[in-house]
Order: structure tokens, then sequence, then C-alpha cells
């Protein structure tokens, strides 16, 4: 397969950036959605819950998607960044979520916030990146 010219590659690149971007906010308003509506209408609708974490889900297997093209679009440097800090975000997200499993079966820590470990995994991930770019400057 041929290498397609430069300007070509930027096309899409940028065109599959746009549609992470786009799908990224469409999956967070599911999100939202799926969240916080249930409160608004209460108890009454548990058939309309349902439909807006389905379709929470949806959007969400479509934003995977969405994230294998925009990798695909990405140059080998820029993909191999990525990569690595996707393995480092998700080996530290699987050390210390089972880590904390076994400390608060045993009893050692309170519970925390389920919050936490999307924190966690952004601040990981956005460390991994920015090592990978200093690594391969």
């Amino acid at each position: 397969m041929q290498t397609p010219p430069p300007a070509d590659a930027y096309k899409a690149e940028m065109r599959a950036t746009g549609g992470l971007a786009v799908w990224t906010l469409a999956w967070t308003a599911s999100l939202a959605l799926a969240r916080f509506a249930p409160e608004l209408w209460g108890d009454s609708r548990p058939a309309a819950t349902w439909a807006a974490v389905m379709l929470n889900v949806l959007v969400g297997f479509v934003w995977i998607i969405s994230l294998t093209r925009w990798l695909q679009a990405l140059d080998e440097l820029q993909r191999k960044i990525m990569q690595d800090a996707l393995a480092v975000t998700l080996g530290a997200a699987w050390v210390i979520g089972f880590g904390y499993v076994v400390a608060e079966a045993a009893g050692l820590v309170d519970e925390v916030s389920v919050a936490a470990l999307p924190v966690f995994m952004a601040v990981v991930f956005l460390v991994a990146v920015a090592a990978g770019k200093i690594r391969y400057r």
C-alpha cells in the first residue's frame, strides 16, 4: 500500500480528529442524559431511563470506532506515542483499581468516589502522552 501524500494524510487526520471530537461530545452528552435525566423525570419512567442508558452505550461504541479510526489516521510516531500512553493508562488503572479493591476488602481504606478512577486515568494518560512527546522529540 502506498503512503498518501502529506497533504492527503493531513486532511485524513484532521477529518478523523473532527469525527472523534464530535463523537466525544455526543458520548459526553449521552452520559449526562443517562445520569441526570432520571432525576428530572423521577422513578415513574424506567423505560426512558433504560433508553437513555442504551443510547449512552450505543454512542460509546461509535466513539470507540471513531477513536480507532483516529488512531489509524495518525502518523506512525504519533500512533506509537498514543498507543504507549493508552497501554500505560490501562495498566495503571488495572493495578491501582484492583489494589484499591483489595485494600478496601481488608478494611485498610474507606470508600472512594467512583469518579476518582477516571480522573486518575486522565492524569496518567496526559502525563504518558507528554512523556512520549518528550522521549521522541
